[in-house]
């Protein structure tokens, strides 16, 4: 696994550059037999995860550029007549994401980044303090929760409000490939903190 917990703060936007590089490549690498076996081991950790469980209004996304696809969870949420919602950009603001509501039908349109989102015009947006879950896609994660993400700071701006309540709703759930796991990660102070991380592999519960 990698290490960068010898960053020091004058290269460490680089180095999480490198980084970022290196994971993306890894779970890209990965096989579509091995993602879609990823994506139903994941479920099924969840689904023996107990917060998880509790959950009524979930967030989920659509998965990019390798990541861990939440495909298979959101089609279980609907059969337990669960919510799901799907992060849509808010327009007007740089960094910051609105939660709308997201069903088998949504229509959905590819946002400034080619990413797929449903129509915050026609579907139902949800204050993010609202939500019980909200899964979100990792670049890379560490056993203490912290998270590499893209680095575009979007899910840091929406929950900076989580940032002293890790375990408070709604309760943030990293999803990522075992292989995109690294021994530390250097963590800024705007970075929000994951109350657990699932992969094909586990639930893992940070220590800190």
């Amino acid at each position: 696994m990698a290490d960068v917990s010898d960053l020091t703060p004058s290269n460490n936007d680089q180095q999480k550059a490198l980084l970022r590089k290196e994971l993306r490549q890894r779970r890209r690498a990965l096989t579509p037999t091995q993602q879609t076996q990823a994506s139903a081991l994941v479920l099924r950790h969840l689904m023996r995860f107990p917060a998880f469980m509790r959950g009524t209004r979930i967030a989920l996304y659509i998965a990019n550029d390798g990541e861990m696809d939440p495909a298979p969870i959101a089609r279980q949420l609907w059969q337990m007549n669960k919510y799901c919602y799907l992060p849509v950009l808010r327009p007007g603001s740089e960094r910051e994401l609105w939660f709308v509501e997201f069903t088998p039908n949504s229509q959905l349109i590819p946002n400034r980044f080619g990413i797929p989102e449903p129509d915050h015009g026609v579907a139902h947006k949800l204050p993010t303090h609202l939500l019980d879950v909200v899964l979100m896609p990792l670049v890379g994660f560490d056993r203490k929760g912290s998270r590499l993400g893209m680095g575009g700071g979007f899910y840091d701006t929406t929950f900076a409000f989580k940032h002293d309540k890790p375990l408070g709703k709604p309760l943030l759930i990293g999803l990522a490939h075992s292989c995109q796991e690294v021994d530390e990660l250097q963590v800024d102070n705007w970075d929000i903190p994951l109350a657990a991380i699932a992969t094909d592999k586990e639930v893992l519960l940070p220590h800190r």
